[in-house]
Protein backbone atom coordinates (compact mmCIF):
# COMPACT_ATOMS: atom_id res chain seq x y z
CA UNK A 1 0.00 0.00 0.00
CA UNK A 2 1.53 3.51 -1.22
CA UNK A 3 0.59 6.14 1.15
CA UNK A 4 1.26 10.14 1.82
CA UNK A 5 2.00 11.65 5.57
CA UNK A 6 1.69 15.25 5.06
CA UNK A 7 3.07 17.27 7.63
CA UNK A 8 4.07 21.82 6.90
CA UNK A 9 7.63 21.37 6.34
CA UNK A 10 7.97 18.20 4.49
CA UNK A 11 6.12 15.27 2.15
CA UNK A 12 7.08 11.59 2.32
CA UNK A 13 5.85 9.13 0.21
CA UNK A 14 6.86 5.34 0.94
CA UNK A 15 5.56 2.19 1.49
CA UNK A 16 4.13 1.04 4.75
CA UNK A 17 6.31 -1.54 5.47
CA UNK A 18 9.23 0.75 4.79
CA UNK A 19 8.30 3.83 5.86
CA UNK A 20 10.76 6.10 7.63
CA UNK A 21 7.99 7.96 9.93
CA UNK A 22 6.55 5.66 12.10
CA UNK A 23 3.19 5.49 12.84
CA UNK A 24 2.01 8.43 15.63
CA UNK A 25 -0.14 7.54 18.72
CA UNK A 26 -3.60 7.17 17.77
CA UNK A 27 -5.23 10.23 18.93
CA UNK A 28 -8.73 9.98 20.75
CA UNK A 29 -11.15 12.44 21.94
CA UNK A 30 -12.28 11.86 25.04
CA UNK A 31 -15.87 12.23 26.22
CA UNK A 32 -17.90 11.26 29.43
CA UNK A 33 -20.14 8.31 29.60
CA UNK A 34 -23.66 8.86 30.22
CA UNK A 35 -23.89 7.01 33.06
CA UNK A 36 -20.88 8.58 34.65
CA UNK A 37 -22.40 12.34 33.55
CA UNK A 38 -23.54 12.94 37.35
CA UNK A 39 -19.88 12.84 38.97
CA UNK A 40 -17.42 15.72 39.58
CA UNK A 41 -14.52 13.75 39.92
CA UNK A 42 -15.55 12.76 36.13
CA UNK A 43 -15.70 16.14 35.04
CA UNK A 44 -12.12 16.90 36.81
CA UNK A 45 -10.65 14.27 34.78
CA UNK A 46 -12.37 15.23 31.53
CA UNK A 47 -11.15 18.38 31.54
CA UNK A 48 -7.58 17.74 32.07
CA UNK A 49 -7.97 15.25 29.38
CA UNK A 50 -9.60 17.40 27.13
CA UNK A 51 -6.72 19.82 27.61
CA UNK A 52 -4.15 17.22 26.99
CA UNK A 53 -5.77 15.99 24.09
CA UNK A 54 -5.68 19.61 22.61
CA UNK A 55 -2.22 20.43 23.06
CA UNK A 56 -1.01 17.08 21.41
CA UNK A 57 -3.68 17.88 18.70
CA UNK A 58 -1.40 21.31 18.28
CA UNK A 59 1.77 19.57 18.06
CA UNK A 60 0.53 16.84 15.55
CA UNK A 61 -0.88 19.84 13.12
CA UNK A 62 -1.34 18.32 9.68
CA UNK A 63 -2.12 21.13 6.60
CA UNK A 64 -4.48 18.59 5.30
CA UNK A 65 -7.23 18.41 7.71
CA UNK A 66 -6.78 22.55 8.35
CA UNK A 67 -9.66 23.45 5.90
CA UNK A 68 -11.86 26.69 7.48
CA UNK A 69 -8.46 28.81 6.61
CA UNK A 70 -9.15 28.43 3.77
CA UNK A 71 -12.35 28.89 2.48
CA UNK A 72 -12.99 30.73 -0.96
CA UNK A 73 -16.06 32.14 -2.13
CA UNK A 74 -15.91 29.04 -4.45
CA UNK A 75 -16.87 26.93 -1.43
CA UNK A 76 -19.67 29.02 0.86
CA UNK A 77 -21.93 31.27 -1.60
CA UNK A 78 -24.84 28.88 -3.20
CA UNK A 79 -24.90 31.59 -6.19
CA UNK A 80 -21.52 29.62 -7.55
CA UNK A 81 -23.11 26.16 -7.42
CA UNK A 82 -24.01 26.24 -11.12
CA UNK A 83 -20.41 27.15 -12.31
CA UNK A 84 -18.43 25.59 -9.33
CA UNK A 85 -16.72 23.31 -11.20
CA UNK A 86 -15.54 24.68 -14.37
CA UNK A 87 -14.40 27.54 -12.02
CA UNK A 88 -12.19 25.37 -10.32
CA UNK A 89 -10.96 23.89 -12.75
CA UNK A 90 -10.48 26.91 -14.40
CA UNK A 91 -8.50 28.74 -10.94
CA UNK A 92 -5.94 26.08 -10.97
CA UNK A 93 -5.37 26.06 -14.51
CA UNK A 94 -4.36 29.71 -13.99
CA UNK A 95 -2.79 29.38 -10.75
CA UNK A 96 0.70 28.22 -11.52
CA UNK A 97 0.98 31.51 -13.70
CA UNK A 98 0.87 33.90 -10.63
CA UNK A 99 3.14 35.21 -8.36
CA UNK A 100 3.64 38.50 -6.35
CA UNK A 101 6.55 40.99 -6.26
CA UNK A 102 7.61 43.38 -3.75
CA UNK A 103 9.18 46.33 -3.96
CA UNK A 104 12.10 47.58 -1.55
CA UNK A 105 13.41 51.71 -1.29
CA UNK A 106 16.10 52.47 0.49
CA UNK A 107 15.62 48.69 2.02
CA UNK A 108 12.00 50.15 3.05
CA UNK A 109 8.99 48.28 1.62
CA UNK A 110 7.15 50.39 -1.10
CA UNK A 111 4.30 48.44 -2.69
CA UNK A 112 3.43 45.20 -3.04
CA UNK A 113 1.41 43.46 -6.20
CA UNK A 114 0.61 40.35 -8.08
CA UNK A 115 2.29 39.12 -11.51
CA UNK A 116 2.26 37.02 -14.72
CA UNK A 117 4.83 35.22 -16.15
CA UNK A 118 4.46 35.64 -19.95
CA UNK A 119 7.69 34.50 -21.72
CA UNK A 120 10.51 32.48 -20.60
CA UNK A 121 14.17 32.07 -22.16
CA UNK A 122 15.14 28.76 -20.77
CA UNK A 123 18.28 28.80 -22.61
CA UNK A 124 19.73 32.02 -20.61
CA UNK A 125 17.62 31.13 -17.39
CA UNK A 126 15.32 34.24 -17.91
CA UNK A 127 11.68 35.02 -17.54
CA UNK A 128 9.28 37.73 -17.83
CA UNK A 129 6.64 39.15 -15.43
CA UNK A 130 4.03 41.26 -16.31
CA UNK A 131 2.93 43.52 -13.45
CA UNK A 132 0.96 46.42 -12.75
CA UNK A 133 3.28 50.17 -12.62
CA UNK A 134 1.97 50.88 -8.91
CA UNK A 135 3.93 48.15 -7.70
CA UNK A 136 6.90 51.13 -7.99
CA UNK A 137 4.61 53.97 -8.17
CA UNK A 138 5.42 56.57 -5.42
CA UNK A 139 2.26 58.31 -3.72
CA UNK A 140 0.21 56.17 -2.20
CA UNK A 141 -3.23 54.86 -3.50
CA UNK A 142 -5.63 56.96 -1.83
CA UNK A 143 -3.36 59.87 -3.89
CA UNK A 144 -3.61 58.00 -7.25
CA UNK A 145 -7.13 58.63 -8.07
CA UNK A 146 -7.27 62.49 -9.82
CA UNK A 147 -3.85 61.69 -11.19
CA UNK A 148 -3.35 60.29 -15.47
CA UNK A 149 0.31 60.11 -14.13
CA UNK A 150 2.77 59.62 -11.44
CA UNK A 151 5.64 59.33 -10.69
CA UNK A 152 7.51 55.94 -10.29
CA UNK A 153 10.77 54.85 -8.85
CA UNK A 154 12.33 52.45 -11.95
CA UNK A 155 15.25 52.18 -9.30
CA UNK A 156 13.47 50.26 -6.71
CA UNK A 157 14.56 46.79 -5.19
CA UNK A 158 11.92 44.41 -6.49
CA UNK A 159 11.84 40.86 -5.29
CA UNK A 160 9.64 38.27 -6.87
CA UNK A 161 8.29 35.53 -4.45
CA UNK A 162 8.08 32.44 -6.39
CA UNK A 163 5.66 29.45 -5.47
CA UNK A 164 8.17 27.39 -4.00
CA UNK A 165 8.56 29.91 -1.18
CA UNK A 166 12.09 31.21 -2.86
CA UNK A 167 12.76 34.78 -3.98
CA UNK A 168 14.39 36.23 -7.01
CA UNK A 169 15.45 39.78 -7.76
CA UNK A 170 13.86 41.23 -10.66
CA UNK A 171 14.88 43.66 -12.76
CA UNK A 172 13.04 46.49 -15.04
CA UNK A 173 12.65 46.03 -18.79
CA UNK A 174 9.99 48.61 -19.92
CA UNK A 175 7.61 50.73 -17.70
CA UNK A 176 4.28 51.78 -19.96
CA UNK A 177 2.62 54.81 -17.90
CA UNK A 178 -0.57 55.07 -20.54
CA UNK A 179 -1.51 51.29 -19.98
CA UNK A 180 -0.15 51.06 -16.48
CA UNK A 181 1.56 47.80 -16.64
CA UNK A 182 5.54 46.94 -16.67
CA UNK A 183 7.85 43.79 -17.40
CA UNK A 184 10.30 42.47 -15.16
CA UNK A 185 13.17 40.44 -16.06
CA UNK A 186 13.95 37.08 -13.78
CA UNK A 187 16.96 34.31 -13.60
CA UNK A 188 14.70 31.29 -12.57
CA UNK A 189 16.65 27.62 -13.20
CA UNK A 190 13.63 25.85 -14.28
CA UNK A 191 10.67 26.01 -16.37
CA UNK A 192 7.55 28.29 -15.35
CA UNK A 193 4.32 28.15 -16.14
CA UNK A 194 3.09 30.86 -18.87
CA UNK A 195 -0.42 32.45 -18.95
CA UNK A 196 -3.06 31.62 -21.57
CA UNK A 197 -4.78 34.54 -22.73
CA UNK A 198 -8.31 34.98 -24.30
CA UNK A 199 -8.78 38.36 -26.65
CA UNK A 200 -12.72 37.55 -26.22
CA UNK A 201 -14.94 39.27 -23.43
CA UNK A 202 -18.12 40.71 -22.75
CA UNK A 203 -20.64 42.45 -20.56
CA UNK A 204 -21.81 39.95 -17.95
CA UNK A 205 -19.43 37.31 -18.22
CA UNK A 206 -18.38 35.45 -15.42
CA UNK A 207 -14.91 35.72 -14.44
CA UNK A 208 -12.82 35.40 -11.56
CA UNK A 209 -9.64 37.83 -9.95
CA UNK A 210 -6.92 36.13 -8.61
CA UNK A 211 -4.26 36.86 -6.85
CA UNK A 212 -2.28 35.80 -3.97
CA UNK A 213 -2.07 36.56 0.00
CA UNK A 214 1.58 36.85 1.90
CA UNK A 215 1.44 33.08 2.61
CA UNK A 216 1.24 32.75 -1.56
CA UNK A 217 -2.25 31.05 -0.86
CA UNK A 218 -4.60 32.37 -3.32
CA UNK A 219 -7.29 34.78 -3.27
CA UNK A 220 -10.63 33.92 -5.34
CA UNK A 221 -12.90 36.69 -6.21
CA UNK A 222 -16.13 36.32 -8.12
CA UNK A 223 -17.44 38.57 -10.48
CA UNK A 224 -18.88 39.90 -13.40
CA UNK A 225 -17.32 41.96 -16.54
CA UNK A 226 -19.59 45.68 -16.75
CA UNK A 227 -18.66 48.48 -19.98
CA UNK A 228 -19.25 51.86 -17.80
CA UNK A 229 -18.40 55.19 -18.55
CA UNK A 230 -15.49 56.19 -16.93
CA UNK A 231 -14.98 59.01 -14.52
CA UNK A 232 -12.76 61.89 -15.39
CA UNK A 233 -9.62 60.06 -13.62
CA UNK A 234 -9.73 56.82 -15.28
CA UNK A 235 -8.78 55.41 -18.48
CA UNK A 236 -11.11 55.11 -21.27
CA UNK A 237 -9.81 51.83 -22.24
CA UNK A 238 -10.91 50.16 -18.77
CA UNK A 239 -13.17 47.57 -18.25
CA UNK A 240 -14.24 47.34 -14.85
CA UNK A 241 -14.90 43.91 -12.52
CA UNK A 242 -18.24 44.26 -10.51
CA UNK A 243 -18.86 42.41 -7.57
CA UNK A 244 -19.80 42.74 -4.01
CA UNK A 245 -16.41 42.69 -2.14
CA UNK A 246 -14.71 45.94 -2.31
CA UNK A 247 -11.10 45.00 -0.91
CA UNK A 248 -7.87 47.22 -1.76
CA UNK A 249 -6.15 44.02 -3.21
CA UNK A 250 -4.86 41.73 -5.92
CA UNK A 251 -3.32 44.72 -8.37
CA UNK A 252 -1.41 43.51 -11.27
CA UNK A 253 -3.51 39.49 -10.37
CA UNK A 254 -5.28 38.63 -13.74
CA UNK A 255 -9.43 38.16 -14.26
CA UNK A 256 -10.02 34.82 -15.79
CA UNK A 257 -12.38 33.20 -17.62
CA UNK A 258 -14.24 29.64 -16.55
CA UNK A 259 -11.33 28.11 -18.98
CA UNK A 260 -8.93 29.29 -16.87
CA UNK A 261 -7.59 31.97 -19.59
CA UNK A 262 -6.60 35.65 -18.70
CA UNK A 263 -9.31 38.10 -20.53
CA UNK A 264 -7.13 41.07 -18.55
CA UNK A 265 -5.26 42.83 -15.80
CA UNK A 266 -5.95 44.10 -12.96
CA UNK A 267 -4.30 47.41 -12.96
CA UNK A 268 -6.84 50.40 -10.58
CA UNK A 269 -7.88 48.13 -7.85
CA UNK A 270 -9.26 50.70 -6.04
CA UNK A 271 -11.97 50.72 -8.65
CA UNK A 272 -12.04 47.54 -10.20
CA UNK A 273 -10.70 48.28 -13.46
CA UNK A 274 -9.09 46.31 -15.43
CA UNK A 275 -7.11 46.16 -18.57
CA UNK A 276 -8.46 44.38 -21.56
CA UNK A 277 -6.50 41.36 -23.05
CA UNK A 278 -6.62 42.34 -26.33
CA UNK A 279 -4.91 45.20 -25.54
CA UNK A 280 -2.55 43.77 -23.75
CA UNK A 281 -2.04 41.08 -26.72
CA UNK A 282 -1.44 44.42 -29.02
CA UNK A 283 1.52 45.73 -26.50
CA UNK A 284 3.14 42.18 -26.50
CA UNK A 285 3.54 42.29 -30.06
CA UNK A 286 5.02 45.37 -30.24
CA UNK A 287 7.27 45.48 -27.30
CA UNK A 288 8.71 42.10 -28.47
CA UNK A 289 9.08 43.33 -32.25
CA UNK A 290 10.29 46.87 -31.56
CA UNK A 291 11.20 46.89 -27.54
CA UNK A 292 8.34 49.80 -27.32
CA UNK A 293 4.84 50.30 -27.16
CA UNK A 294 4.25 53.33 -29.93
CA UNK A 295 0.68 54.86 -29.53
CA UNK A 296 -0.01 58.17 -31.16
CA UNK A 297 -1.14 61.19 -28.59
CA UNK A 298 -4.87 62.07 -30.25
CA UNK A 299 -5.80 64.92 -27.55
CA UNK A 300 -8.98 63.47 -27.12
CA UNK A 301 -11.23 61.68 -24.34
CA UNK A 302 -14.60 59.71 -26.03
CA UNK A 303 -17.52 57.78 -24.37
CA UNK A 304 -19.12 55.43 -26.60
CA UNK A 305 -22.69 55.88 -27.47
CA UNK A 306 -23.51 52.38 -27.02
CA UNK A 307 -22.75 52.46 -22.96
CA UNK A 308 -25.23 55.45 -22.80
CA UNK A 309 -28.98 54.75 -21.34
CA UNK A 310 -31.17 53.01 -24.65
CA UNK A 311 -33.36 56.25 -24.15
CA UNK A 312 -30.63 58.67 -24.96
CA UNK A 313 -29.55 55.87 -27.82
CA UNK A 314 -32.92 56.59 -29.60
CA UNK A 315 -33.45 60.04 -29.12
CA UNK A 316 -30.13 60.20 -30.87
CA UNK A 317 -31.07 57.52 -33.49
CA UNK A 318 -34.78 59.59 -34.19
CA UNK A 319 -33.25 63.12 -34.35
CA UNK A 320 -30.18 62.69 -35.45
CA UNK A 321 -29.52 59.60 -37.36
CA UNK A 322 -27.15 58.84 -35.09
CA UNK A 323 -26.74 55.32 -33.10
CA UNK A 324 -23.02 53.89 -32.90
CA UNK A 325 -19.76 55.97 -32.52
CA UNK A 326 -17.61 57.87 -29.81
CA UNK A 327 -18.50 61.16 -28.24
CA UNK A 328 -15.67 63.75 -27.39
CA UNK A 329 -15.92 65.08 -23.99
CA UNK A 330 -12.67 66.67 -23.89
CA UNK A 331 -10.00 68.01 -26.56
CA UNK A 332 -6.30 69.25 -25.18
CA UNK A 333 -5.34 72.90 -25.92
CA UNK A 334 -3.42 73.48 -29.44
CA UNK A 335 -3.62 69.74 -30.46
CA UNK A 336 -4.37 68.38 -33.82
CA UNK A 337 -7.73 67.67 -32.56
CA UNK A 338 -8.15 71.26 -31.63
CA UNK A 339 -6.44 72.77 -34.51
CA UNK A 340 -8.82 71.03 -36.94
CA UNK A 341 -11.67 72.32 -35.48
CA UNK A 342 -12.96 69.18 -32.94
CA UNK A 343 -14.90 70.05 -30.01
CA UNK A 344 -16.27 69.05 -26.63
CA UNK A 345 -19.82 66.64 -28.34
CA UNK A 346 -18.68 65.95 -31.40
CA UNK A 347 -19.18 62.59 -32.74
CA UNK A 348 -16.21 60.13 -33.84
CA UNK A 349 -18.32 57.82 -36.37
CA UNK A 350 -14.97 56.46 -38.29
CA UNK A 351 -11.51 56.66 -37.38
CA UNK A 352 -8.96 56.11 -40.20
CA UNK A 353 -11.81 54.94 -42.77
CA UNK A 354 -13.32 51.99 -40.17
CA UNK A 355 -15.93 52.30 -38.36
CA UNK A 356 -15.86 52.69 -34.19
CA UNK A 357 -18.03 51.72 -31.53
CA UNK A 358 -15.94 51.96 -28.30
CA UNK A 359 -12.72 52.89 -26.86
CA UNK A 360 -11.15 49.11 -26.95
CA UNK A 361 -11.75 49.31 -30.58
CA UNK A 362 -9.96 53.00 -30.83
CA UNK A 363 -6.90 51.70 -28.91
CA UNK A 364 -6.49 49.42 -30.40
CA UNK A 365 -6.45 51.07 -33.88
CA UNK A 366 -4.06 53.31 -31.81
CA UNK A 367 -1.54 50.80 -31.16
CA UNK A 368 -1.72 49.41 -34.94
CA UNK A 369 -0.96 52.71 -36.00
CA UNK A 370 1.94 53.22 -33.49
CA UNK A 371 3.86 50.17 -35.03
CA UNK A 372 3.18 51.32 -38.51
CA UNK A 373 4.59 54.54 -38.20
CA UNK A 374 7.39 53.22 -35.91
CA UNK A 375 8.83 50.82 -38.31
CA UNK A 376 8.29 53.52 -41.35
CA UNK A 377 10.68 55.76 -39.39
CA UNK A 378 12.88 53.30 -39.00
CA UNK A 379 12.59 51.95 -42.29
CA UNK A 380 13.24 56.21 -43.37
CA UNK A 381 16.20 56.44 -40.76
CA UNK A 382 18.16 53.44 -41.70
CA UNK A 383 17.63 54.55 -45.88
CA UNK A 384 18.56 57.97 -44.69
CA UNK A 385 21.80 56.79 -42.73
CA UNK A 386 22.91 54.71 -46.00
CA UNK A 387 23.17 57.71 -48.17
CA UNK A 388 24.98 59.65 -45.73
CA UNK A 389 27.29 59.81 -42.54
CA UNK A 390 24.67 61.33 -40.73
CA UNK A 391 23.38 59.74 -37.34
CA UNK A 392 19.65 59.35 -36.80
CA UNK A 393 17.13 59.50 -33.83
CA UNK A 394 14.41 57.57 -34.51
CA UNK A 395 10.82 59.23 -33.90
CA UNK A 396 7.02 58.48 -34.02
CA UNK A 397 5.11 60.87 -35.96
CA UNK A 398 2.23 63.25 -34.35
CA UNK A 399 -1.17 62.20 -34.85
Amino acid sequence: MIWNRVHDDDVAESSLEESSYPPSPLLHRPYIPDELADRPDIHAAFKHAKAEYQADLACRFVFTLDRSSSLSCLSHEQHLLHIREPAKDAVLFAANSIITLSSYLDDEPLNRCCGLWIQQDEKNNAAVVLTSVHLIRAKDPDQWMDEWTGEYHRDAEVIVHLLDDTTAVASLLYLQEHYEFAFYEVVVNKPVQLSTFNDNVHSGQDVFRLGRDESLDLRITHGRVEYMIPVPYERCHYMYFSNNEHILRDDGGPIIDLEGKVVGMVNNQINETFLPSSILHKCFDSWRKLKCIPRPHLGMTFTSIKLLDPIGIERMRRKHNIESGLIVEEVSKESNAEKLGIRKGDIIERFNGEYISSTIELEKMLLDIGNDHFEQAKRLCRNRCSNSNISCHETLPKI
